[in-house]
């Protein structure tokens, strides 16, 4: 399965998040499934992929041309698509993968995690949609969510397509749990 990771080009504060974010990639490595992220080698993007690739894991890289000097090009992945714009990003990224997951980040991971959790909503996507909840840090967007759904602005059925994991455990039994159910039998 191809699994998109929405995640910092920085490394943040917190080393829980940072070995959180390694041992998501090294999962995805160990279990034959393919990464697919933003195409850096800074930051958790960073930290991610090389755990992938040292699994022997598949990486497939998305980055536009602005972004390869402050984000650092990884030249070391399986697949390397280096594309003019964040709207070409995020839609090869969608169009390469078949599950979808936010690690802690900034303003461009919360985008485009957004962008799932809106496109799952119009019925345009099906798909896991996981938060990678170490250390609570999206305990703020579960609440939002929540209060969304008690607002009235989406019925509260959406929200069993998004996933608020708090370990590597429960990420790998969501995503295992869909990989089975579509597409290993």
């Amino acid at each position: 399965m191809h699994i998109a990771v929405y995640l910092g080009s920085s490394l943040g504060k917190d080393s829980t998040i940072q070995e959180a974010t390694k041992a998501l990639g090294t999962w995805i490595g160990k279990e034959g499934h393919t990464l697919v992220y933003g195409g850096g080698q800074t930051g958790l993007m960073g930290i991610v992929a090389d755990a992938c690739l040292a699994e022997k894991g598949k990486v497939i890289g998305v980055i536009p041309t602005f972004l390869e000097k402050k984000e650092i090009t990884h030249h070391s992945l399986t697949d390397l698509h280096v594309v003019d714009t964040m709207a070409e990003r995020k839609t090869m990224m969608i169009e390469y993968s078949q599950a979808f997951v936010a690690i802690p980040g900034g303003v461009g991971t919360l985008e485009e995690i957004s962008e799932i959790m809106s496109l799952l909503h119009l019925n345009r996507l099906q798909a896991p949609c996981v938060f990678y909840n170490p250390d609570h840090f999206y305990d703020p967007m579960h609440q939002l969510l929540e209060n969304m759904a008690d607002g009235g602005f989406f019925d509260q059925a959406f929200l069993e397509k998004v996933h608020f994991c708090s370990t590597i455990e429960k990420v790998e039994d969501v995503l295992t749990s869909y990989a089975k159910e579509h597409y290993y039998g």
